[in-house]
């Protein structure tokens, strides 16, 4: 398993934003408001790419994984974009992706991961609990009354 920058040099485009699709798919009858992964367009991954620091996990040629990282100044890095391709999850690969975070966190000199996701998706709280994460707040996006989302942080 190899990590790659996504950057001006990648070149896979289409399958980076397939597997963004098909790794978020899962959640949409589960989850509202819709997944913000369903608006992406090419252009937009590009420019997500051009503007934070992302990384591809690739397997024999085949993209497995992806992961978009933010620093948020002064104390996280954001973690967004978190994929891994569905026939590919629960081989180590989301781990993998967090490691290389972990090490540009701490390249940057920012203490903490951050990430959100769903209130729903409970199976997902356990999975990164296990990962070191900690629940910290609940949100709600634009319109909603109830919380629809949970930070969760890691420090490092």
């Amino acid at each position: 398993m190899n990590l790659v920058p996504i950057d001006e040099t990648f070149g896979n485009w289409d399958a980076l934003l397939a597997l963004i699709l098909a790794s978020f798919t899962y959640m949409q009858p589960r989850i509202d408001p819709p997944s913000s992964a369903l608006l992406l367009t090419l252009p937009l991954l590009m420019e997500k790419a051009r503007v934070e620091k992302a990384y591809a996990a690739i397997e024999n040629g085949q993209l497995l994984g992806c992961i978009f990282c933010k620093p948020e100044p002064p104390d996280c890095l954001y973690i967004g974009k978190l994929a891994v391709a569905p026939d590919a999850q629960g081989k180590g690969i989301g781990r993998l992706l967090l490691q290389a975070a972990e090490a540009y966190a701490v390249a940057c000199g920012l203490p903490c991961l951050r990430l959100e996701m769903r209130i729903e998706l409970t199976e997902n709280h356990l999975v990164f609990a296990k990962w070191g994460f900690v629940r910290t707040a609940e949100g709600c996006h634009p319109g909603f009354s109830r919380p629809t989302f949970v930070e969760m942080r890691k420090t490092l």
